[in-house]
């Protein structure tokens, strides 16, 4: 359906009904008034043919045939003949006065009302007629009738109007169900978008009402009383985690300095060996706490004010010299691929922690493969930035487990790591306006962040 209206959604339905119900009620006005239209005037004819017909036959029995034929003259001679038929007949049918030149072979003696063809006395083509007949005391006949063709004229009209109202209430019809579906779906997308929105992360974001009192506006404020108490609720548990990570982050560091301190200060190998184990996994907590802290912020928008003119063509280059020699370590070649002249604003830090926590993916992660490539495009106003491998890839069922915090998808966690990477590049991809989605390389594993509605770069004057 046109105007966005998909023609199996319930809105197409009520679009539907209502077309339906406004075209058979307005149809059925307009039949209804032809028809009773067309019986009135046929009801008024029969009425004035047999009031004729009644003055004829009193005229008759008052005076006889001379009185009738002299009633019949004048009543031709009124009216020019122009639409009264009348037919003074013999036993036999013969004419005795009249404007019809013989009794109609088919017009019975007595005959209460037919519609028929006939010739007028002087006319030279045939007129549609409604006629009536009685047949007198002394066995003479009496036709009165009147010419229809006007009103069969009449009628023709009527029913060309009829068509072409019923036509504009058709086109009416449909675009007064248009226009009730269009209102309809303006308030559903808006609601709609509220709740697209929401699962973005824009927890401020709200159900317009219009304070009219209707069902969409319960609706509004049901759904609005709903998101301020997840956003209580998820403000709580954001203030919750950003406190218990700060909060140890100070006894970490303090402890990693006192086992720095001990390393230093022990002798004994085993001593010194125990002390290293838990200073490196000191490290891995701190750094725990820190990414914790950096999704917090990004998911809650901070960071938006350091937004800087980047060139993505310098910034991948400069991932690829840093984390070149790692890759080629573990036996993989880095390449960075970017357009030339590429000037987005963007926070240069996360995108780059983002990026690089994708690159320490794929030297985790892709066992066997021997490529990584770090690539920048812009397509329609989005900035795609990519990070690709040629391992075995994720399985489609468990990448949207990978994005979740804490998410891992090594049951037996023999691969270092806090689960927090993925999560890291989704959360600097909302901070940007954006999404992360995992894909197939075939072979391998593409992971794209679709960075939008971006601030551009302003040019010198």
């Amino acid at each position: 359906m046109r105007w966005g209206i998909p023609i199996r959604s319930i809105t197409a339905r009520i679009v539907l009904l209502a077309f339906a119900l406004q075209f058979t009620v307005t149809g059925g006005v307009l039949l209804f008034v032809q028809q009773a239209s067309q019986r009135a005037l046929a009801a008024e004819q029969r009425e004035s043919v047999g009031e004729l017909r009644d003055e004829l036959a009193a005229a008759w029995r008052t005076g006889g045939g001379a009185e009738l034929r002299e009633l019949i003259e004048d009543r031709l001679e009124a009216t020019h003949g122009a639409v009264a038929v009348i037919l003074y007949a013999r036993a036999d049918g013969t004419p005795i006065a009249g404007n019809l030149a013989a009794w109609p072979t088919v017009i019975a003696p007595t005959t209460s009302w037919r519609t028929i063809d006939l010739y007028r006395t002087g006319s030279d083509r045939p007129e549609r007629m409604g006629v009536t007949a009685i047949r007198l005391a002394d066995g003479s006949r009496l036709l009165t009738g009147h010419v229809i063709e006007a009103n069969l004229l009449i009628a023709r009209v009527n029913r060309e109007a009829m068509l072409a109202a019923l036509a504009a209430s058709l086109i009416m019809a449909l675009l007064g169900a248009l226009i009730i579906g269009r209102a309809l779906s303006r308030r559903i997308e808006t609601i709609a978008a509220t709740a697209h929105a929401v699962g973005e992360g824009a927890l401020a974001t709200r159900v317009e009402t219009s304070g009219s009192g209707d069902a969409f506006d319960l609706l509004g404020h049901s759904i609005n009383a709903m998101l301020d108490r997840i956003e209580a609720l998820v403000s709580q548990l954001r203030l919750i985690t950003d406190g218990l990570a700060h909060d140890l982050r100070s006894p970490v560091t303090r402890m990693k300095s006192l086992i720095e301190r001990a390393i230093v200060d022990t002798r004994d190998p085993d001593a010194l060996a125990s002390l290293e184990r838990v200073a490196q996994e000191a490290e891995t907590l701190l750094a725990m706490l820190s990414t914790a802290l950096q999704i917090s912020r990004a998911e809650a928008g901070i960071g938006r004010e350091r937004f800087t003119s980047v060139n993505l063509a310098s910034l991948l280059e400069d991932l690829a010299e840093i984390y070149g020699p790692l890759a080629e370590d573990e036996g993989f070649v880095l390449a960075a691929e970017a357009p030339a002249g590429l000037q987005v604003m963007l926070h240069r830090e996360f995108v780059s922690q983002a990026l690089g926590n994708l690159i320490e993916n794929a030297l985790k992660y892709a066992t066997g493969g021997t490529r990584i490539v770090l690539t920048a495009r812009e397509s329609r106003g989005t900035l795609l930035l990519e990070v690709t491998d040629d391992g075995p890839g994720i399985a489609p069922d468990q990448r949207e487990e990978a994005l979740t915090r804490f998410g891992r998808l090594d049951p037996a966690r023999h691969v270092p790591g806090s689960g927090l990477g993925l999560s890291l590049v989704s959360a600097v991809a909302h901070l940007h306006g954006g999404t992360v989605e995992l894909a197939d390389n075939r072979p391998g594993l593409a992971v794209t962040m679709s960075l939008c509605d971006l601030p551009r770069p302003t040019r010198p004057a």
